[in-house]
């Protein structure tokens, strides 16, 4: 099958540190290639591939909103890809909601996974109107609850996000540390993992991406509760780093204050046999089985429930956490249901 994945502009594909999307792009491209398709990706140019790359940009243009709020760059991108679309039996986006102005003027299939979420709070009334435009198209989710706030699209399949487990290396003997990951925002709940942290007297190590709008917010609600005692701070990490501090802590923390719409760190944490301990938020119950692979905490419970779970959260089999995602989140399976997509929209 010829299938063109189009992955978003901002970060290489693989990234080299923090970037979600792009990584499961780029174990999405690596798999097809594998299995014998004939893959074009069409991503910045210091992106590393088996596929046929495609660049309109030499590097990466940066993960910032500032650079995000231009449509005109992303656009240039997207629209190779849709000019050469004869070439291909399937057309993937993961990058953004401009590519459904494009998908409706060529004859070839047009499949869309869009890695956000889709609820009112967070999701500006252009992108809604948007959805609401293009809500034939075919939409994948990556989890059954991110159709919540737009049931009305033309969803064909949940695919969950695979990983490549050989890349977190596993450890069936807990840590001392308390860990948390991800972006520097107030919706992913890092000042609760340090309350957390200081009333319980464990070390926090934290590793993160700082967004430029979001700079005051880490200068003024997180970076006066660091203090590299009790409380470290890595920044952005490599993906060897993350996996290293990963396996070997006590428990990841994902006090979550929005609608995740799957989370990729609960499943990595998981890989590496460390149990996640999150707010029942979003896909979360989607993601951890509750009890055997990580405890959910009702958020209204607050700081003293996420206490209460790191408690108890050594009672927890770190073997089954590493199974459990063997099972449900591989990358085989990732692209099988993949696959499937595209067998019934091509028609191949």
């Amino acid at each position: 099958m010829k299938i063109a994945l189009i992955a978003p502009p901002w970060l290489p594909v693989p990234p080299v540190g923090y970037g979600g999307t792009e990584i499961i792009v780029h174990h999405l491209t690596e798999a097809l290639v594998r299995r014998g398709h004939e893959v074009t990706l069409f991503a910045s140019g210091d992106s590393k591939t088996s596929a046929n790359l495609v660049s309109v940009f030499p590097k990466a243009l940066g993960n910032n909103g500032e650079i995000k709020n231009d449509p005109l760059k992303p656009l240039l991108a997207y629209i190779d890809c849709f000019e050469r679309a004869g070439e291909f039996d399937i057309i993937h986006n993961h990058a953004q909601y401009y590519a459904m102005f494009l998908a409706d003027l060529v004859k070839t299939p047009t499949v869309h996974t869009l890695h956000g979420s889709f609820a009112k709070e967070y999701t500006p009334e252009s992108k809604t109107l948007t959805l609401r435009k293009f809500k034939n198209n075919n939409f994948v989710s990556i989890s059954n609850f991110q159709r919540n706030d737009m049931p009305d699209l033309n969803y064909i399949a949940t695919v969950y996000n695979g990983i490549d487990t050989s890349e977190i290396e596993f450890s069936d003997k807990k840590g001392d540390y308390l860990f948390w990951i991800g972006r520097i925002t107030e919706k992913k709940g890092p000042v609760d993992a340090i309350k957390v942290a200081k009333k319980l007297g464990m070390r926090l190590k934290m590793a993160a991406v700082i967004d430029s709008n979001q700079k005051d917010y880490f200068e003024k609600e997180v970076k006066p509760l660091i203090d590299n005692k009790l409380i470290t701070f890595d920044g952005e990490i490599t993906r060897k780093e993350k996996s290293d501090l990963l396996k070997n802590a006590f428990c990841t923390l994902f006090p979550i204050h929005w609608e995740e719409p799957f989370g990729l760190v609960m499943v990595e944490s998981m890989a590496g046999g460390t149990p996640v301990i999150a707010y029942d938020r979003g896909s979360v119950r989607e993601v951890v089985r509750d009890k055997r692979t990580g405890l959910i905490v009702k958020e209204e419970k607050g700081i003293e429930g996420l206490i209460a779970a790191v408690k108890q959260i050594d009672k927890i089999n770190r073997q089954e956490c590493r199974d459990y995602v063997e099972e449900n989140f591989s990358v085989g399976k990732m692209v099988d249901g993949y696959e499937k997509v595209y067998s019934s929209l091509a028609k191949i």
